[in-house]
């Protein structure tokens, strides 16, 4: 079956199943063209909430995202296509580590990525994710922050919020995609072969690179910032599956990737036959024990109202 049937096929099942097929940034450009709804993570989880009179929700990015969905639609049936998209930085922290650190650190507030696990949120005073950490952090009373798992973003935060003590929780979390930009010398090369462009960095990324950038932004933030922008060639401090949307959705620019071939495996184990898989057969489920949904949904909707 080629690509397009493919493509047709997963449409029609879910019309006839009431399903809403949400994509994530990075996934692969046969995905994206067919969802309901691409973006970030804050936009994802702004739009599982708002999900409506739908029977199923199919989450095509890592696990982590599925399980928000879930604390976000107890009532609905969420499925991710592969099993086995499971994020590594969201592993980084389990429940136990997190729970040591409150413990060391009692008077902290805890602000959690969402790039963590359902049992982790539950701990959690408020969740974030790249575009609105620095927002999130700058609006709470306390001065000392439990904050991770990405050790790069809590820097990022830092920087915006110099009043805060933010500590890392725990001490090394990271994105191993955006870690493999390093210092960002291959992006420097291509800003000497294209001067004019305006270079966009994620906040995952390390430091070094960020204080390179023309701009530091979350996916959302970059697909903005390349439709309001003048520049007309960007260079794209982020996974490729992003590079891929703008190339496609935004004409008459040129979109560059900082380090050609910078996947996320754990996104990419999500394809067109998998999707059509889950789509029939209904499955792999993806469900939050009520009890642990019950709080974790706390310090997801205190996200949401807050930015």
């Amino acid at each position: 079956m080629d690509t397009s049937e493919l493509q047709r096929k997963i449409v029609e099942l879910k019309e006839e199943k009431n399903a809403l097929l949400i994509v994530h940034n990075y996934q692969i450009p046969e995905i994206q063209e067919i969802g309901d709804f691409v973006g970030d993570s804050l936009q994802l989880s702004r739009r599982a909430q708002e999900a409506g009179d739908v029977d199923l929700i199919v989450f095509c990015g890592v696990d982590f995202m599925a399980e928000t969905a879930s604390i976000l639609n107890q009532d609905k049936k969420i499925i991710i296509p592969s099993a086995r998209a499971r994020c590594p930085m969201a592993a980084m922290l389990p429940v136990s580590v997190l729970r040591a650190a409150k413990e060391s650190h009692p008077d902290a507030s805890v602000v959690l990525y969402v790039n963590t696990y359902a049992e982790a949120k539950a701990e959690a005073d408020v969740t974030c994710t790249s575009s609105n950490a620095a927002e999130i952090i700058g609006k709470l009373d306390a001065e000392t922050i439990l904050f991770g798992p990405d050790k790069n973003l809590v820097w990022y935060a830092g920087q915006k919020n110099p009043g805060k003590t933010l500590i890392s929780v725990p001490a090394d979390g990271f994105c191993y995609v955006h870690r493999f930009f390093g210092d960002g010398a291959a992006a420097m090369q291509l800003k000497d072969e294209y001067p004019e462009a305006e270079l966009l960095v994620h906040p995952e990324c390390e430091p070094e690179f960020q204080m390179r950038a023309d701009y530091v932004l979350s996916t959302g933030g970059m697909y903005r910032r390349c439709q309001e922008s003048d520049a007309k060639v960007f260079i794209l401090g982020t996974e490729v599956g992003l590079v891929d949307r703008l190339r496609r959705e935004i004409p008459g620019k040129t979109f560059l990737p900082a380090l050609e071939h910078n996947e996320c495996s754990a996104m990419k184990q999500i394809t067109l036959e998998n999707t059509y898989q889950a789509l029939l057969d209904e499955e792999p489920v993806v469900k939050v024990p009520s009890e642990i949904a019950e709080r974790a949904r706390v310090p997801i909707r205190r996200m949401l109202e807050m930015s």
